[in-house]
């Protein structure tokens, strides 16, 4: 039985057995002076979504618990308690093995992040060039601490002790994307850019865009949709099946753009199988994704070379072998 050692009346809510069907009966709760948040005899009709939850995250990662604290990490945007000692049972692993795992790796949380996570660099060599500055007017735009995130869930705002670009400081990393040399003044503009998205791109005026037009790998039938334009040039059309749905796809045939429109709304984080809407060949690789480990799916470049894009809903990662 684990209790919280807090026992001020503002918590007494988060205690499981305010909505614990054994609440009457329970003779626990009327002995223990401190609110219960792990209980045996907790109602199982409340966990079931819990026990399919985690069985079928076990059944698709071999049992392994990284990857599965990965995915748990970003359906619930952290690592919820119940949810950890479910895992544990599960795969029989010590719940401080566990949460050793889940303590270690900065990438997980046992605390709600918000949609987007900030951090700032208070290393050495970012601390001399002036970091504390930084820090201090991201908590003053966002109205919160380090460690804490926005009322409406979303910024997380972190410090940490080094983001590995010591010569560059002071170094800000929103979502993944560094920010280098950051001066107080940029603070409001790389929030904004943050809760916009980082990764939406101008392809009018990045030069590291440029249109490619592919065939497909079996018939060589081109793919190039004219009719459907995406980023103002023709897209790629493809047919795919996704959870026994069928319908087509239609991806921006500029590099490094991610824009789409397809026939039906693939479910975040599913694979979908891709065919040439010509030869109704299944379009399928050998090369993994570099970002996920999914199998790639080869596109041929007219002009000689091959793509290689993710089929897993949500991933970016693609590949140019010219």
């Amino acid at each position: 039985m684990d209790t919280i050692t807090d026992i001020r009346s503002d918590i007494i809510e988060k205690s499981i057995c305010s909505t614990c069907n054994n609440l009457d009966r329970c003779l626990i709760i009327k002995t223990s002076p401190k609110p219960i948040v792990y209980c045996e005899e907790f109602d199982s009709s409340l966990t079931t979504g819990i026990k399919k939850f985690v069985k079928a995250l076990a059944a698709k990662h071999n049992d392994l618990l990284i990857p599965i604290l990965e995915e748990v990490q970003q359906h619930y945007n952290y690592l919820p308690e119940k949810i950890l000692r479910e895992i544990s049972f599960q795969l029989d692993i010590p719940m401080r093995d566990v949460y050793g795992v889940a303590t270690f790796y900065k990438a997980f949380s046992l605390k709600p992040r918000g949609k987007h996570l900030l951090s700032a660099c208070m290393g050495t060599a970012c601390h001399i060039r002036g970091t504390k500055s930084v820090v201090t007017e991201i908590e003053k735009q966002l109205g919160i601490r380090s460690g804490e995130t926005t009322a409406d869930n979303e910024i997380t705002f972190e410090t940490v002790n080094c983001l590995g670009a010591c010569a560059l400081g002071p170094v800000v990393v929103a979502d993944g994307k560094y920010y280098t040399g950051v001066k107080k003044q940029a603070v409001k503009q790389i929030i904004e850019k943050t809760i916009r998205g980082t990764d939406i791109i101008d392809a009018a005026t990045d030069k590291r865009i440029f249109p490619l037009s592919v065939n497909c790998p079996q018939c060589n039938h081109s793919l190039m949709d004219n009719k459907n334009l995406l980023d103002g040039y023709p897209s790629i059309r493809v047919t795919i099946t996704f959870n026994g749905i069928h319908g087509w796809l239609c991806l921006s045939s500029l590099y490094g753009c991610h824009t789409y429109k397809s026939e039906y709304q693939q479910p975040k984080g599913s694979i979908a199988n891709f065919f040439c809407p010509h030869c109704h060949s299944e379009l399928s690789g050998s090369s993994k994704c570099p970002e996920c480990s999914t199998d790639m799916i080869p596109l041929i470049i007219n002009t000689g070379g091959v793509v290689q894009v993710c089929p897993k809903r949500g991933c970016k990662g693609h590949i140019l072998e010219i």
